[in-house]
């Protein structure tokens, strides 16, 4: 069987889970309060969320709420693009964590990186806000500091200028889209790459070859694509209000994909309807 851990080390030795609970479109009410909860009683102990997500205050109630000690949790957050730049990406984080109501997130991202098509000066500006992370970092804000929808050509002039090269890379990565270059890319310079939409907003679960390898293997579609996600090397964070469901997204460590079946959903043509890219993203 292919070895999977629960947990993976950081660059700076910074345990964590390798399934991570993502909380895109939690309402910022008492019912998100409610889900994030319920997710970490279910076992999450990685919870996955962004100031853009405008729910920090209920992710916050949330993990009050759940009762497990804020020890045990690996807790990430991001900074939006409206928040770019030195200065306004300290005053993001102290936001965030006031909204949390933590004194620090175990992981704390660029959202996205800037690009050429919105900035003339792009390598600049992502330089300022990495400055601006690595202050959070050595102030004890965060613990572990990285980057999201970062691609190679993003990273390269980064690490130029970086004195912490960024610990974790968030990219969309899923059955039918495997950015594969871009995770391999990080890998193999101690990035590790986390996979946001790991389960193609449930396309990937409908097509036959999930259906056949379900059956194969007496799992859900779903659990069959987090398993291939953390096969390549990544960090799956996915999303769902159901319990049940909730509990069969994490019991995902007792089986393994063989190097042929792995080679067949790398196979599956090429979906990218939907995918956000950096050079087309339009910020507002």
């Amino acid at each position: 069987m292919v070895e999977v851990k629960k947990t993976v080390q950081l660059a700076n030795g910074v345990e964590m889970p390798t399934i991570g609970y993502g909380t895109w479109q939690v309402e910022n009410s008492p019912a998100g309060a409610d889900a994030v909860a319920e997710a970490i009683r279910a076992g999450y102990r990685h919870i996955d969320g962004a100031a853009r997500y405008e729910n920090e205050v209920s992710v916050g109630a949330g993990i009050k709420k759940s009762g497990v000690a804020r020890e045990e949790l690996f807790v990430t957050s991001k900074v939006w693009f409206t928040h770019r730049g030195y200065e306004q990406t300290l005053t993001a984080c102290d936001t965030t964590l006031k909204d949390l109501g933590l004194d620090y997130v175990d992981l704390y991202l660029i959202h996205w990186p800037a690009v050429a098509r919105n900035y003339e000066n792009w390598q600049e500006v992502n330089a300022e806000t990495w400055r601006a992370m690595e202050a959070i970092y050595r102030a004890g804000k965060a613990r572990a500091i990285g980057v999201s929808n970062f691609l190679s050509q993003h990273l390269k002039p980064l690490l130029t200028t970086a004195e912490i090269v960024p610990m974790v890379n968030q990219i969309e990565f899923r059955p039918g889209y495997p950015q594969t270059e871009c995770a391999e890319w990080c890998l193999t310079r101690g990035i590790v790459p986390e996979a946001w939409r790991p389960l193609g907003a449930g396309a990937a679960l409908t097509g036959e070859l999930m259906r056949e390898l379900s059956v194969k293997y007496g799992k859900t579609p779903a659990q069959i694509c987090l398993r291939w996600v953390l096969q390549h090397g990544l960090v799956p964070l996915v999303k769902s209000a159901n319990p049940v469901r909730m509990r069969e997204n994490m019991d995902v460590y007792d089986f393994s994909l063989s190097a042929d079946d792995m080679a067949r959903i790398d196979a599956l043509p090429r979906d990218d309807a939907g995918a956000e890219k950096p050079e087309e993203l339009v910020e507002r």
